[in-house]
């Protein structure tokens, strides 16, 4: 349910007045996007929004960096347990900026965001169609990394978390939490196909992580086989040909592309840097560092 119908439904939630009318992009997240949600479930509604113009270039409402009060930034919202239509819902809505720094860095959530299924995407604008359809391009080595420490922290928070709510029923069910268990399977797939294929399929291995929800991995094994894994794909990032990190300028020419679009011309309100010139700029700097 987009947050637009949500708003519709009278439902007691409070984005900001610009926010539901800049919505370029929305989708469902969490288990459902990952094909193995049960009835009990909640909806994960991830997106993308286009704050006014002066929020992004806050040089056009006067601000000097430095200098006085500074225009108020704008990099997310976010509100959860929003009930409509008989379900609870959690909002999470990046301003546009944000979202790509964070998908550049190839954080975990954001990049799912731009690969989930087809049928989870609640409303796309052209600015969100483009954004999907460049979502490889964001791809690259770093990504290893990323997905290996959330991974990892998923895995600590079986031997270190206190269960609560819905959770403690899984931990006397099955002697630890399998919710995180499943989480540490996908994520160390997930940054395999993209080692391999800089692509996602979030869905492929649905069926393992389903039964590593039912409880049919002890902790032993996951342990194991998480260890195992680490082994492998540390070999294939060295021996993957997917870059090694993102091309700035290419992400931000979509960047561009993405906030003109919306906004119109920007040609007074940016500066569009001579790629060359910046180029000799860093290697100056390299330089200079191992003189």
């Amino acid at each position: 349910m987009s947050l637009r119908k949500v708003i519709a439904s009278g439902a007691n939630v409070h984005p900001p007045s610009w926010l539901p009318d800049n919505l370029c992009y929305e989708t469902i997240m969490g288990s459902v996007a990952y094909g193995v949600s049960s009835d009990t479930s909640d909806t994960d509604v991830h997106g993308i929004c286009l704050p006014p113009k002066d929020v992004v270039f806050p040089h056009l409402a006067g601000e000097i960096v430095g200098f006085g009060t500074p225009v108020e930034r704008f990099e997310g919202w976010q509100e959860h347990h929003v009930a409509a239509e008989g379900k609870t819902w959690d909002f999470h809505i990046l301003g546009i900026v944000k979202f790509f720094q964070l998908a550049m860095e190839n954080n975990p959530n954001i990049i799912d965001s731009l690969f989930t299924p087809r049928r989870c995407v609640l409303s796309s604008t052209a600015v969100g169609e483009y954004i999907r359809e460049h979502r490889t391009d964001f791809l690259h080595k770093g990504a290893w990394h990323k997905f290996k420490g959330y991974a990892y922290s998923q895995l600590n928070k079986i031997k270190t978390k206190t269960p609560s709510g819905k959770r403690v029923a899984l931990v006397d069910a099955h002697g630890y939490d399998v919710k995180f268990a499943y989480h540490v399977v996908r994520l160390l797939l997930e940054v395999e196909q993209i080692l391999v294929a800089r692509d996602i399929d979030l869905e492929r291995d649905r069926e393992q992580l389903k039964a590593i929800r039912r409880g049919e991995w002890t902790l032993a094994q996951l342990e194991a086989w998480a260890a195992a894994k680490e082994k492998d794909l540390e070999a294939l990032y060295h021996a993957s040909t997917v870059p090694y990190g993102p091309d700035e300028a290419l992400l931000r020419r979509h960047l561009m592309h993405c906030l003109e679009a919306h906004y119109g011309d920007l040609s007074k309100a940016v500066a569009q840097p001579d790629e060359a010139a910046q180029l000799l700029r860093e290697i100056a700097k390299l330089t200079a560092r191992y003189r």
